[in-house]
């Protein structure tokens, strides 16, 4: 069953890869369970079908980077970019595309949270495995406010400037 406006986000485990030490943050991989950080906050939610991609790369991830400011002027608390990748790959994703913090680059590895979600594609026939739908969310305090899913090889609204607008 696929999530919807209203529904709570369900709970699992998100990993982050810090490279440097903060807080109890270890260097490396960090697990995070998502009711705790989702907790209390307003989350402008992103997932994109794989890290490295072109349309992630060069448009989806960019975009939320350059409308940090603005989101968090209309209560974003965090922006969080999930994607069917190891937290290894989140991690080189991030420092290559110099998103130094403004997004949390969590990496659902095995696409548990994604299918929980009820929002993960069959990419095998394409040499990708299961990944994750392309769509954006606001998330408040663990409940869907918006929610935007992608026409499959589409990037038409799950975009920051129509999570701006949503707002």
């Amino acid at each position: 069953m696929t999530i919807n406006v209203g529904d709570r986000i369900p709970d699992g485990t998100l990993y982050e890869y810090f490279d440097e030490p903060s807080g109890a943050c270890a260097v490396g991989p960090n697990a995070f369970k998502v009711s705790e950080i989702a907790a209390g906050k307003t989350i402008a939610l992103f997932a994109v079908p794989g890290a490295f991609t072109p349309t992630c790369s060069e448009k989806h991830l960019p975009g939320f980077v350059q409308a940090r400011e603005a989101l968090v002027d209309k209560g974003v608390d965090e922006i969080w970019c999930v994607s069917v990748n190891d937290a290894f790959v989140m991690g080189a994703w991030g420092r290559q595309l110099k998103v130094d913090g403004r997004v949390r680059m969590l990496a659902d590895g095995s696409g548990e949270w994604t299918r929980k979600m009820g929002l993960e594609m069959d990419l095998s026939a394409r040499g990708m495995g299961v990944r994750s739908q392309r769509y954006s969310a606001v998330v408040r305090d663990g409940v869907v406010t918006q929610l935007n899913v992608e026409q499959p090889g589409k990037f038409e609204v799950s975009g920051a400037d129509t999570m701006l607008q949503q707002l």
